[in-house]
C-alpha cells in the first residue's frame, strides 16, 4: 500500500478524538494542531499516529527531521529488504522451517499435514499457540488449551480453512516471568548484513501489561531500550499512549537496570541469522529467552520504527543514514 493510501485509510476519527484530548491537555489550539498534523504528513512523511507517538506538536523543525516517517521507511526498506524476497519472512510457517536452527520449537501447519499428524501435535502439547500464516502485530494470536478443544477434526478443518498454524508455547526464563508472566516478553533486535558482516543496529524489550497474553506495543504492551553492551534496560518503559512506567504496573519490578539473561547469546544468534540472506539486509528479530537460552520467534523484514523511536525517546534517522552510507561505500 502506497504512503498516501495508508494515510487515507487510517482511522481519522479515532486520531482526531485523541488529538482533541491532547490539545486540551497541552492548552493548544485543536485546529492549529490538526493543520500541523497534515503539514507534517506532507513535509516529513509521517503517519497520523506518528504525530502523536513522536509528540511532533512539541518538536521544532530541526528535531522533526531526525524522525524516520513511514514514507521514508517505505523507500528505505524497498532498498535494503526488497518486497520480492519477502515470502521467506512474512509466511510464518516458512520462516519456522527455514530458520529452525534458531526457532527451536515444534509446529504444525494443517494445510500441509494429515489429520493424524495434527492430532499427534495436539496430544503432545497441553497448551499451544494458534497463529495466522502472515499476521502482523500479534493480531489473532491466541493461546489455546488442548482440553478446551471438543472436536479435534472440526478444529483441524477450521485451522486449515482459515490458514492458521499451531506452535509450541515458549516457556520463558524465570527472570522474564518475574517481570511479567502473563505474556512472553520479547526482545526486538535489528540487524544489518553489511557486506557479509552482521551488525546490530538497535535492541529493545517489549513487555506485556500483565493483562493481555501478548507483549506487542499495539496490544497494550510497553517497551524500553536495551544497552547493547550490558544487556540492561536503559530507561523506564513507555506504552503507545506515552505513559511512562518506572515499575511494571502488575509485578512492580523496576525496568531501568533490569538485566536480560543470555544477552550475549542473543547477539551471537541474531548475527548468525542475519547472514542467512544476502537479499534481506535489515531484519527486526523477535527473540524470546528460555531457561536454556534464546530462541527466535520471527524475523521482520520491515521492522517499524515506531517502537524504536518511542523507546529511544528520539528520532532514529541516524540508523537509516548509517545503513545507506555503508551500502554506497
Amino acid at each position: 500500500m502506497k504512503f498516501y493510501e495508508k494515510i487515507k485509510n487510517a482511522n481519522q476519527k479515532a486520531f482526531k478524538e485523541k488529538l482533541k484530548v491532547i490539545a486540551q491537555r497541552e492548552k493548544k489550539s485543536y485546529l492549529k494542531m490538526l493543520l500541523d498534523t497534515y503539514y507534517s504528513v506532507l513535509k516529513y512523511g509521517i503517519g497520523l499516529t506518528d504525530y502523536l507517538n513522536y509528540e511532533f506538536y512539541k518538536k521544532d523543525k530541526k528535531t522533526r527531521k531526525t524522525y524516520a516517517g513511514i514514507k521514508i521507511q517505505d523507500i528505505f526498506y524497498e532498498t535494503v529488504s526488497p518486497s520480492i524476497y519477502k515470502k521467506r519472512y512474512t509466511m510464518k510457517p516458512d520462516f519456522l522451517e527455514d530458520f529452525k536452527k534458531y526457532t527451536k520449537r515444534d509446529f504444525i501447519v494443517p494445510e500441509r499435514c494429515t489429520i493424524e499428524e495434527f492430532k499427534s501435535f495436539i496430544n503432545r502439547h497441553e497448551v499451544f499457540m494458534s497463529k495466522p500464516y502472515d499476521g502482523l502485530g500479534g493480531a489473532d494470536v491466541e493461546k489455546k488449551h488442548t482440553k478446551e478443544i471438543e472436536n479435534i477434526a472440526e478444529y483441524y478443518h477450521y485451522c486449515k480453512n482459515n490458514r492458521i498454524f499451531l506452535e509450541e508455547v515458549i516457556k520463558q526464563h524465570n527472570e522474564l516471568n518475574r517481570l511479567c508472566s502473563a505474556s512472553c516478553n520479547t526482545i526486538r533486535i535489528m540487524t544489518f548484513n553489511n557486506k557479509g558482516k552482521a551488525e546490530i543496529l538497535w535492541a529493545g524489550l517489549r513487555i506485556g501489561n500483565g493483562i493481555n497474553s501478548v507483549d506487542n506495543f499495539h496490544a497494550g504492551g510497553m517497551a524500553t531500550e536495551i544497552d547493547l553492551e550490558t544487556g540492561k534496560l536503559l530507561k523506564p518503559a513507555l506504552d503507545k499512549d506515552l505513559r511512562e512506567f518506572i515499575y511494571h504496573p502488575t509485578t512492580k519490578v523496576q525496568f531501568e537496570g533490569f538485566e536480560i539473561p543470555y544477552f550475549n547469546e542473543v547477539k551471537k544468534m541474531v548475527c548468525e541469522a542475519a547472514l542467512e540472506s544476502d537479499k534481506i539486509l535489515v531484519v527486526g528479530w523477535d527473540v524470546a529467552i528460555t531457561e536454556k537460552g534464546p530462541v527466535i520467534i520471527e524475523g521482520n523484514r520491515r521492522p517499524g520504527f515506531d517502537v524504536v523511536q518511542v523507546a529511544s525517546r528520539r528520532g532514529r534517522m541516524d540508523i537509516i543514514d548509517y545503513v545507506l552510507v555503508n551500502l554506497k561505500n
